[in-house]
């Protein structure tokens, strides 16, 4: 046999020792010079060592060649394959501007008839035409092209409209976040906003706070240096943003010393309202302000120095001064008796009460939406908006109240409350009080995380 067979088979297995390979190759080398006659036993002197020579080079060549097939193929080299190109991605943020439209936002990014159908599909998830001025838009696109349009419709629900194909698709969803239980505490040192921005709160929870205490607390003129709050809410965590807020369920506010309670609770069939610790209503019949937060200008004054008129005039009423387009509330239920425009008074509306009480506001910049006489109204309703129409030096409000014809001043009158809890649901609000005062006053503290899964709505196609 071929001593080139036995060195290497294709359908062999590869040899097991290197010093056995050797051997094998040498044996076929030698092999191969006898037969042509040129190999020689080895030489006395250098005049036969060519032969040796030529040997080894063969040798060296047929190595090279056979080590080349014993290399396996997945270790050769084999070049990367291209790395495939970036989508350019690029992310419209804003908010829904007055008079904002579906059209107004997608239409430089969407055809005509896409809207068309678009508009058509949103009906049975949520109608475009319902897009408020303020809400948060985010628009994605990829390419330049129109990928998806997501709508906070609330701090719970969420319009996500995406192209699927040559469709645009909009469905409803709940916004995933994640709830946390927190007692969050702060000094005034200024006012509530500031002090409620200084531990990384949001303006909302101040005007919750706010609202909750507007019945005992003017936020206006009675806020003092060192007055303190403790507040027990449920945190609504998403993606890194700021904060959202669940109902306050109970919250301390020491005004001037004194600390008013509430706790929120739910009065069998009444609408859910807050009570101090005995069970008590903080509804009153009258807020103590028409304004959360605002600056005293001038206050109520029987003989004050006209600052237009340059005389000396009674001023029954209470200036507050605010910058144009603060919101204006009724502090208390009723309905509207007048409503219009005087060159004294500029844009305002009178409100009559209960009781023989009418109450007014003057120089608004301009009224909110539906308000007409004989609409009624109810207690912290935006009826209005700051502004310095009539005869003004400024924006203000220039608030009034009266009770039978003749001028009151807001600040002495003595509210009625609200009805207190029922008798025999008494029990079941001290069991529900009683673990939430602990937390207030940190006799016990438990955080509880809840995620919340989103569930979505969406149109048949």
């Amino acid at each position: 046999m071929d001593p080139f067979l036995n060195l290497y088979r294709p359908n062999s297995s590869r040899p097991t020792s290197l010093r056995r390979f050797g051997r094998r190759l040498g044996d076929g080398i030698s092999a191969l010079f006898a037969r042509r006659g040129r190999l020689v036993p080895r030489p006395q002197s250098g005049r036969r060592r060519g032969p040796l020579i030529a040997a080894g080079l063969v040798a060296v060549v047929l190595v090279a060649l056979l080590l080349r097939e014993f290399i396996p193929a997945t270790e050769a080299h084999v070049p990367p394959p291209p790395a495939p190109p970036e989508i350019r991605r690029l992310v419209v943020k804003g908010t829904i501007p007055d008079g904002g439209t579906a059209s107004v936002l997608l239409g430089k990014y969407c055809s005509s008839q896409e809207l068309y159908s678009l508009v058509e599909r949103c009906r049975v998830v949520f109608p475009l035409t319902s897009l408020r001025a303020g809400n948060t838009y985010r628009i994605n696109l990829e390419e330049d092209r129109f990928s998806s349009f997501e709508y906070d419709i609330s701090s719970e629900e969420q319009l996500i409209i995406r192209r699927q194909g040559e469709l645009l698709m909009p469905t409803r969803v709940v916004i995933p976040f994640t709830r946390e239980d927190a007692i969050v505490s702060g000094s005034i040192s200024s006012s509530l906003y500031e002090a409620v921005a200084a531990i990384g709160e949001t303006d909302a929870l101040a005007e919750e706070l706010a609202d909750i205490f507007a019945y005992d607390v003017d936020f206006i003129r009675d806020i003092r240096v060192g007055d303190s709050f403790r507040v027990l809410v449920e945190k609504r965590l998403r993606d890194g943003k700021p904060p959202t807020y669940g109902p306050i369920q109970a919250a301390t506010f020491t005004n001037q010393g004194e600390t008013f309670t509430a706790f929120r609770f739910q009065d069998g069939k009444n609408p859910v309202s807050y009570y101090d610790a005995s069970g008590k209503a903080l509804r009153k019949a009258f807020l103590k302000a028409p304004l959360p937060f605002s600056r005293v200008s001038s206050g109520f004054s029987m003989k004050r120095f006209h600052p237009i008129a340059k005389t000396w005039r009674a001023h029954p009423a209470v200036d507050y001064a605010a910058p144009v387009g603060t919101p204006i509330k009724t502090v208390g239920d009723g309905f509207i008796a007048a409503i219009g425009f005087t060159s004294g008074n500029g844009n305002y509306i009178r409100v009559r009460h209960p009781n023989g009480y009418e109450t007014l506001y003057l120089h608004m910049s301009k009224f909110a939406g539906g308000m007409v006489q004989g609409k009624r109204v109810t207690q912290g309703q935006v009826i209005g908006y700051v502004g310095s129409s009539g005869l003004a030096t400024g924006p203000h409000l220039c608030f009034r109240m009266v009770k039978n014809g003749a001028p009151v001043n807001p600040a002495r009158v003595k509210a009625a409350a609200s009805q207190p809890v029922a008798k025999e649901r008494m029990v079941e609000f001290a069991t529900l009080t009683a673990p939430l005062l602990a937390r207030l006053e940190g006799r016990e503290v438990v955080v509880a995380a809840q995620a919340v899964a989103g569930t979505t709505t969406e149109p048949p196609r």
